[in-house]
């Protein structure tokens, strides 16, 4: 499909991802309709697809309202007739123990990252078969693959978006909609606000585990996405490794993950009070797509390089042994 005039709705664009993906689709001469809670926040970014060369729609959206999402999309098919590609891009997190962590804020994890994709499928699926033909791109995770410590209820929605995936793809093949397709992109750690923004009950202060790639990389992969829909993407090479090692070595690699989530992803010497961080209110400002992380860790590829290293020799003496 041709990304230039046709109609992308994208949550979670008020940044990181969400709004390196509404950007690249508009420099692609896409029209864009821009969903998240801050309407402050897609106001800027309105602004900036706009100036990219493309047209845009900023209509302030809770993706645990289904309500809101149906709403969402009946007004991108008002403004601009139709819906060509829906993507599902809005998520929190939470760094905490699993005992420690209020009970609230895990369900309210589950209804922004696994309700909200739910609500974006209903609202957006029957367009696109009305239409026979579209894209539905789901914004997983490599830890749906490789889950982390601490921030369970994220791994467990990241795992459960990749399923969400697989089924609606069978029962789209089922019914006949062949011009309908749902593609899962599974990211790495990525540049962009998420880490300043989570809630945290760690004691520690939350950083971007490296390798860290940037947020304009991810939306290029969605770009090509809709252009030529696939069924699962893994970006970067980093994420293409854990999903190679977790087929071979998956001890190891979940051992390795949980070393390198307590040692990399948390500070050991900055402290952080618990917070909710923005599960139950947008973060202040009007977004930013990087989170500056880039730079910030001169050795984090030597010691990703050794990580990996050690890895692989894991995997490859668990392929020699049969375990």
């Amino acid at each position: 499909m041709r990304v230039r005039d046709s109609v992308v709705v994208v949550t979670g664009a008020s940044s990181g991802i969400g709004r390196a993906t509404a950007l690249a689709c508009a420099s692609a001469g896409a029209a864009v309709v821009l969903a998240a809670r801050r309407a402050d926040a897609l106001a800027e970014v309105a602004r900036e697809c706009e100036a990219a060369g493309g047209q845009a729609l900023a209509v302030p959206t809770d993706v645990t309202d289904a309500d809101a999402v149906q709403a969402l999309a009946r007004r991108a098919v008002e403004r601009f007739g139709r819906i060509d590609a829906w993507v599902n891009c809005a998520a929190v997190t939470a760094f905490a123990p699993f005992l420690e962590i209020p009970l609230e804020e895990f369900r309210r994890i589950i209804d922004v990252d696994v309700m909200g994709y739910v609500h974006g499928a209903r609202a957006a699926l029957p367009y696109l078969r009305d239409q026979g033909k579209g894209v539905l791109i789901n914004v997983s995770s490599v830890v749906a693959v490789v889950p982390q410590p601490y921030t369970h209820a994220y791994s467990m929605a990241k795992a459960a978006v990749r399923v969400l995936s697989a089924s609606l793809r069978q029962e789209l093949r089922l019914d006949g909609a062949k011009g309908v397709k749902v593609c899962t992109v599974m990211p790495p750690t990525i540049d962009t606000p998420f880490f300043d923004h989570t809630a945290n009950y760690t004691g520690r202060k939350a950083k971007a585990m490296p390798p860290v790639y940037s947020a304009e990389r991810v939306a290029r992969t969605i770009v090509d996405l809709i252009r030529v829909p696939r069924r699962e993407v893994m970006v970067g090479p980093m994420a293409r490794n854990l999903l190679m090692q977790s087929k071979f070595a998956p001890g190891l690699a979940e051992r390795m993950m949980g070393s390198q989530v307590d040692k990399m992803h948390l500070y050991r010497t900055k402290p952080a009070p618990a917070t909710s961080g923005n599960l139950f209110e947008p973060a202040p400002g009007t977004g930013s797509v990087s989170g500056g992380w880039h730079g910030r860790r001169q050795t984090a590829l030597r010691r990703v390089a050794s990580t990996a290293a050690l890895l692989t020799g894991g995997m490859v003496a668990a392929r020699r042994w049969g375990r």
